[in-house]
């Protein structure tokens, strides 16, 4: 099942989560030790580390989750249901290659559970990785990144961590259906990466617009499968990083109100969050990212996909051309717009697809504006 290449987790860590009171988290995740194994088929959400960043160009200190891990457990949880496991290590192999294959592989039996892998890195390069789990899943894949930067470097470049996202599009089997950025700061991007966001009809929502309107984000991560965080996207006020200093950028608030969106998905099947520096500071506020993202979890409800249309009201919305199709659950009061069926030149999207959208999308299509997010998705979908 490629489960070996996870190590156990550390004697000492091991021994500070049974000191803890039986009310803490420490007492309600299972745990990969020295002796056992957890039972998989009890458990819905595994956290994994992964002891690499030779991804990167500026490569971090030897990283260390360990405080993040007891940050973690001596938090408790919220009125949960969630069975969460800590499936240990997966260390730096030989060569970067060799990380990627042993996450890769890790991840991919995860998946096929149906368990969510919550990875916590080393580089962003990673996320590559966690994306090529999908090869044989059959199924295109949405990335979303929070992160200030789109990570579109050139093809050849020694930084991978910074061009990651080019390795997605160029290499085959290309899965990669949709690419979304919540966050960028335009001066950290050349205009010619900006310029092939929008050729490519990928969705780049900037920092500003995104503290303003933190909801714009939900349904973002309703489409999502993988949701990678880069930690640099983070304000250092928040986030304790002095080492990479971060005047500009998401609060711990905000940060966590995103991730608790991408828990509540029921689409979304990985989370990883990277560039850590070992700082105690930025330890602590992983361990409430971590919390909020199983928070949200632990509120899914299970509206993708579609079951009977019973259960969504439909509303047609006529415009000078064509008309526009909305579904509004009755259970939630979640909208999602109908894509216009497609045939396709290749075999892993579905023909009809239904888009999220907000009810600000409705009524702007009352008014006569056509949805940014569902005027690119019929283009990529266009043969």
């Amino acid at each position: 099942m490629g489960f070996d290449f996870l190590h156990p987790l550390d004697q000492e860590l091991v021994a500070y989560v049974q000191t803890q009171s039986s009310q803490n988290l420490g007492s309600k995740v299972v745990l990969h030790t020295q002796t056992d194994f957890p039972d998989l088929d009890k458990v819905q959400i595994a956290i994994v580390g992964v002891l690499e960043n030779r991804g990167a160009s500026n490569q971090m200190s030897e990283i260390d989750l360990t405080a993040i891990r007891k940050e973690f457990y001596s938090l408790y949880p919220g009125n949960w249901q969630a069975s969460i496991a800590d499936l240990g290590d997966i260390r730096s192999g030989d060569e970067l290659s060799d990380t990627y294959f042993a996450l890769k592989t890790v991840v991919a039996a995860l998946i096929k559970k149906k368990i969510i892998p919550f990875i916590i890195g080393g580089s962003q390069d990673l996320t590559f990785a966690m994306y090529r789990a999908y090869d044989n899943l059959d199924q295109m894949v949405n990335l979303v990144s929070i992160d200030s930067k789109f990570d579109l470097g050139k093809e050849n470049a020694t930084d991978m961590a910074s061009s990651y996202l080019t390795r997605m599009i160029i290499e085959e089997p290309n899965n990669l259906f949709n690419y979304s950025v919540l966050g960028y700061q335009t001066y950290f991007n050349p205009q010619e990466e900006i310029d092939l966001m929008d050729k490519l009809y990928f969705e780049g929502y900037r920092l500003g617009e995104v503290t303003a309107n933190i909801s714009i984000t939900e349904p973002v991560f309703r489409d999502a499968d993988i949701v990678s965080v880069d930690l640099t996207s983070i304000q250092t006020s928040s986030s304790g990083n002095f080492i990479t200093f971060t005047p500009n950028g998401f609060n711990g608030k905000e940060i966590c109100s995103l991730a608790r969106y991408a828990g509540i998905s029921d689409k979304v099947s990985l989370f990883g969050i990277f560039n850590h520096n070992s700082s105690k500071q930025e330890s602590v506020l992983i361990a409430q990212i971590i919390w909020y993202f199983v928070e949200g979890f632990q509120y899914r409800s299970n509206e993708y996909p579609f079951s009977a249309k019973d259960n969504y009201f439909k509303y047609i919305v006529p415009l000078e051309q064509e008309e526009l199709v909305f579904y509004k659950s009755d259970q939630t009061e979640r909208w999602w717009i109908e894509v216009p069926q497609i045939i396709h030149s290749h075999t892993k999207t579905q023909k009809n697809t239904l888009l999220p959208c907000s009810y600000e999308d409705y009524l702007g299509a009352i008014n006569q504006e056509i949805p940014e997010r569902w005027w690119k998705m019929q283009r990529k979908s266009i043969i």
